[in-house]
């Protein structure tokens, strides 16, 4: 079987704490699937995040999209066989990214909504960064798949923000501002939410179900998740169209391509 295994690029480094929760989450999924000594086949190619996030704070996205679509360009040319941009934010990049690709790009919001829309959900909470929450991005990505997408008030917003960059995205993980989340939650909750999305990969690192009322969708593990069921899939026929594709790998994972299998680039 792991001969058939297709190498993951990841894109990290956004920041490298989440980087390595992708990595050992990925490892993880494979061994339990597989069992014995397994481990994912992949490469992580890390950017550095302070050019990153000046570039978010100056509004620079064109310039950021060319960093990430080199670095996605960098890692298909060593190798990866489907690669994942491992952060929420800069999925505002994702159709740049994507085009600097003829392999797979799994898409972490279409995976996400996938798994809320497979709950019976209709109405989630969003936690993520200020980009993430304020842009319609997410929302515009989500709405897509027929799903509405609550944030938080001000200063809800503003709290949840400051911690994944004061405190996350340094390694900080303090206990005070896991109460500060559960009540962002929990307010979520009150106003209609029927689930939560973790949407930034440093707040996995923060809360978790047991934080919350609602049920909570891990963006972060949701999209690793994806990965490995294309990853261990069955190869899709050349002839297939990357839009029409239906079948089922070994593992049960939905081969669908585009929006809707949060997956775009087989065949292409």
């Amino acid at each position: 079987m792991t001969e058939t295994m297709r190498t993951i690029g990841l894109i990290g480094g956004m920041s490298w704490e989440s980087s390595a929760e992708y990595y050992r989450l990925l490892n993880e999924e494979v061994r339990r699937r597989l069992g014995g000594h397994h481990c994912a086949r992949s490469l992580l190619l890390t950017v550095d995040f302070a050019e990153v996030e000046a570039m978010q704070r100056a509004g620079d996205w064109e310039a950021a999209g060319r960093l990430l679509a080199g670095a996605a360009a960098t890692l298909q040319d060593g190798g990866a066989e489907l690669v994942l941009l491992c952060t929420n934010t800069m999925h505002r990049v994702a159709a740049e990214v994507e085009a600097a690709l003829t392999v797979p790009f799994v898409h972490l919001v279409d995976a996400t909504a996938e798994r809320i829309t497979a709950a019976g959900l209709t109405t989630v909470g969003l936690l993520g960064t200020r980009f993430t929450m304020e842009m319609a991005f997410y929302r515009d990505r989500m709405r897509g798949h027929g799903i509405e997408v609550l944030v938080p008030d001000e200063p809800g917003r503003t709290l949840v923000h400051d911690v994944i960059y004061e405190e996350l995205t340094r390694g900080r993980v303090e206990d005070a501002s896991r109460d500060a989340y559960r009540r962002v939650i929990a307010d979520l909750a009150a106003r209609g939410a029927e689930g939560v999305i973790l949407g930034c990969t440093e707040i996995t690192l923060l809360v978790g179900r047991r934080d919350s009322p609602v049920p909570v969708f891990d963006s972060t593990r949701i999209h690793v998740e994806r990965a490995v069921d294309l990853a261990l899939a069955a190869p899709v026929p050349e002839a297939q169209d990357r839009r029409g594709g239906t079948g089922r790998g070994p593992q049960g994972g939905d081969q669908r391509s585009g929006p809707a299998g949060g997956v775009s680039g087989w065949g292409r």
